[in-house]
């Protein structure tokens, strides 16, 4: 696979380079830019199939590079400082990105997620892009969901469960309809937690939006609005009652 690296800062271009080398012999870096002008004219004579992209650079950010570049197709990974907090966007935009300083093993896994579906798309890009705008706002209303063949945007009050299914989570929503996307049910959590989601058994994720029944005692387990039977593990039954002070 051919990949540019475009970041302002020489040693993390070089460093990146370097790890690339040494873990990633299947990747085949056919320019390294420190100016992001030089980035586009890079990619637009090179047409690379993966391109590793800073966000803060002179002259032009990386999503005017992205917007200098719209039409030619890649898969990105963004190359970052920035915090956990903002992380969040990326992982609600399912772009893959590395944290400075780059860990050899993350680089490793981001190379081998972008090899399964090698293109970034214009929406999950201008999805971002609006969430780092509003700085005052970093949790979105939709969650991008990958799998094999792109990625679909969903409304999160739209979610009423999610189930894992191994290494894959299925999202059912409330149109009928569900997906199947490459993502554990535990990254799923970390997302949604916060957004009103509760893990409430090992295999599920609920919407708490959405409970319509709840039955105690032995074998105790909620209806959902889909009219869907979820158990509730005796392990999450004490989460769930400190949420709902009645139960």
């Amino acid at each position: 696979m051919r990949a540019i690296i475009i970041d302002d800062e020489p040693d993390a271009v070089e460093l990146l380079n370097i790890r690339l080398n040494q873990k990633c012999p299947q990747i085949e870096v056919v320019a390294t830019c420190t100016s992001s002008i030089k980035g586009v004219a890079a990619i637009i004579e090179h047409r690379p199939e993966l391109v590793f992209l800073d966000i803060e650079m002179p002259q032009m950010n990386g999503f005017q590079v992205l917007e200098a570049v719209e039409g030619i197709p890649f898969a990105l990974i963004f190359v970052t400082a920035y915090d956990k907090f903002a992380l969040k966007a990326f992982k609600y935009s399912a772009i893959d990105y590395l944290l400075k300083p780059i860990d050899s093993q993350e680089l490793t896994n981001a190379v081998k997620r972008i090899e399964r579906f090698q293109h970034t798309s214009f929406e999950q890009i201008d999805h971002l892009k609006k969430q780092f705008a509003n700085a005052q706002r970093p949790l979105t209303d939709k969650i991008a969901l990958p799998y094999q063949n792109g990625v679909t945007f969903v409304s999160i009050k739209d979610v009423i469960y999610c189930e894992s299914d191994d290494s894959y989570t299925k999202f059912f929503l409330t149109n009928g309809q569900n997906c199947l996307v490459t993502k554990t049910l535990k990254e799923i959590q970390e997302l949604l937690e916060e957004r009103g989601f509760l893990r409430i058994h090992r295999q599920y994720l609920i919407n708490l939006d959405h409970i319509k029944k709840f039955y105690k005692g032995e074998g105790s387990y909620i209806i959902m609005t889909n009219n869907q039977s979820i158990p509730v593990s005796r392990l999450h039954k004490e989460r769930l009652s400190e949420h709902f002070k009645w139960l």
